[in-house]
């Protein structure tokens, strides 16, 4: 059986083969790949002192309440697994970039900067990059920021840098929610932001904001059926979550399925690879 992969972070990049990234875990940087065989994972610099985990999402625990068409669209994906970034730093300047610009605007933003200010590691299938270490942002000028079109980003990612320093230790321990609550206290770092870096790193997409106009984008592809609340209407948030009740796994299911139908289904169904 293939395996359906969630690619939504920018780090992750196609292969002959399929599909690799680079992240950093611990004390050591690790080449993640998918292909044809499977997931691999190998520790390429520093100690293997923690590897590398992956998030499964299983279309059973999808709520029985949502719409039928919308559920048989996500059962069609199958158990799908998504790497929970294990730097949280990299999550926090990953959601950071995303700020103001569009999904391909972000994704070249990010490997440019990585690129520029980041580690560079050889893996199986070539050269990638990790993002700059919150000690090296502190170090850039102005200018370094404005040269890879980063401006606008400049003072959320040093404030982030700032802060991160001094509460890392306890944040990377925090479940999602607290997690949240945690990074909205760094200036210009709101609750769209603060989520979309929880969830990356916890791999937790129960706290994701679930009225994101890519989870209504898909949703709608989904169901096309469905009445859907307009896009200017509040009411598609408490409708998303209401499927779930208090069960965080299947709103967690739901919405990272929904998400990985968008950015993979299409592709994924009809490659052998699963990529």
């Amino acid at each position: 059986m293939s395996t359906i992969l969630t690619t939504d972070h920018p780090a992750w990049h196609e292969t002959e083969n399929g599909r690799a990234r680079a992240v950093r875990a611990g004390s050591g940087v690790w080449v993640v790949t998918l292909d044809r065989d499977g997931l691999h994972t190998k520790c390429v610099h520093g100690a293997e002192d923690e590897k590398p985990e992956f998030v499964a999402t299983d279309p059973a625990a999808l709520p029985a309440k949502a719409p039928s068409a919308l559920r048989d669209g996500l059962t069609a994906l199958g158990v799908t697994r998504r790497l929970a970034n294990p730097w949280l730093w990299d999550a926090i300047t990953t959601a950071i970039l995303r700020q103001v610009v569009r999904a391909d605007q972000a994704r070249k933003l990010y490997r440019k900067w990585c690129e520029q200010y980041g580690t560079t590691v050889e893996g199986p299938h070539g050269t990638l990059t990790v993002a700059p270490t919150h000690e090296q942002v502190l170090e850039l000028s102005d200018d370094q920021f404005e040269d890879i079109g980063a401006k606008f980003h400049r003072s959320a990612l040093q404030a982030a840098a700032s802060l991160y320093a001094g509460h890392y230790r306890q944040w990377q321990h925090m479940d999602a929610a607290d997690l949240v609550e945690a990074l909205v206290s760094i200036p210009r770092i709101g609750p769209w932001t603060a989520a979309a870096a929880a969830c990356d790193y916890t791999g937790d997409f129960a706290i994701y904001p679930h009225d994101d106009l890519a989870v209504r984008t898909w949703a709608a592809q989904i169901a096309t059926a469905y009445p859907w609340p307009d896009k200017k209407d509040k009411g598609f948030g408490p409708l998303w979550t209401g499927w779930a009740g208090a069960d965080r796994t299947a709103l967690h299911t739901l919405t990272l399925s929904t998400l990985t139908w968008g950015s993979h289904a299409r592709a994924d169904l009809e490659d052998p690879c699963g990529t």
